[in-house]
């Protein structure tokens, strides 16, 4: 997964332009161009559109100010309609690597009742999501956290981590491995992280490109502890697997699984106290 192409949907209140900043400070980040979205809600007269637009304009020329982004790098759409919407839209037309969106902090359920675009975007994109919720403060990211779990989703973002990391000055990468409980069952972690299949890849991987790591193990529910590990390491990004598992038939329609909240990163994607970055690997055949 690389990040060439970068789509911030733009919010009132700064926290998805505070990420944003905070990735851009990241050398791996800076290459990338940049589109910013500004929706424009649906207006009654030519004339209250265009004030409606020139609003935008100039809300749009503060975010490249306050975020000294290069001009030349970066690509304004203003449009009319639904937010949530326009995010999936343009996310496709720019063949976006990765949108940058805000959300209220609301649970699953109050989401879904008053239609939260994030809600809808992680629930209808297939692209690479990073959320910040509102109530969560945007950090100088050095300490990035990488649920592993020997999938291949888990793999992307470790590579993912790894890219990031490679050029920030102090940087650690958290390599987080959570077993299930089984019933009945008084399961335990092996002493040495290396000895332990499902990190010790992961472990490889780091050693080999020079990143700074240490292991995070829990056991219980993946969502639950993930969460609790990214409080406790005080991490300024956590990257997690999210894989897109409708068939293709079934893209504009909602993932039950995430719907109903039974996958693993939705559970994240509302509990979590950090940044997260939702990963998923985009398909040559959706580009």
């Amino acid at each position: 997964m690389a990040i060439e192409k970068i789509l911030l949907a733009n919010s009132a209140n700064g926290q998805a332009q505070a990420m944003l900043k905070a990735l851009m400070e990241i050398p791996y980040i800076q290459r990338a161009k940049v589109t910013v979205l500004q929706a424009i809600p649906p207006q009654t007269s030519s004339a209250k559109m265009a004030l409606k637009q020139e609003e935008g304009n100039q809300a749009i020329s503060t975010i490249i100010q306050n975020l000294n982004l290069d001009p030349d790098r970066v690509s304004i759409i203003l449009r009319e309609g639904d937010p949530k919407d326009l995010v999936c839209k343009v996310a496709q037309e720019t063949d976006t690597d990765l949108i940058i969106v805000s959300s209220r902090a609301l649970k699953r359920l109050q989401a879904i009742l008053e239609n939260s675009v994030s809600q809808y975007v992680f629930q209808l994109s297939d692209r690479p999501m990073l959320l910040v919720k509102d109530d969560v403060y945007v950090k100088k990211i050095t300490r990035i956290m990488v649920a592993v779990d020997g999938s291949p989703a888990s793999q992307n973002c470790l590579d993912l981590a790894i890219q990031f990391l490679r050029d920030i000055k102090g940087g650690e990468l958290i390599l987080a491995h959570v077993k299930r409980q089984s019933a009945g069952k008084g399961d335990t972690f092996v002493e040495k992280p290396e000895q332990d299949p499902i990190l010790s890849g992961a472990i490889a991987q780091a050693k080999k490109q020079g990143i700074a790591y240490r292991c995070a193990t829990a056991i219980g529910k993946p969502g639950v502890e993930i969460c609790r590990l990214a409080d406790e390491w005080n991490v300024g990004l956590l990257i997690i697997g999210s894989p897109d598992r409708r068939p293709s038939v079934a893209k504009t329609l909602p993932d039950l699984d995430r719907l109903i909240g039974s996958s693993i990163s939705d559970y994240v994607r509302v509990n979590i106290n950090c940044p997260v970055l939702l990963a998923r690997t985009i398909s040559k055949t959706t580009r």
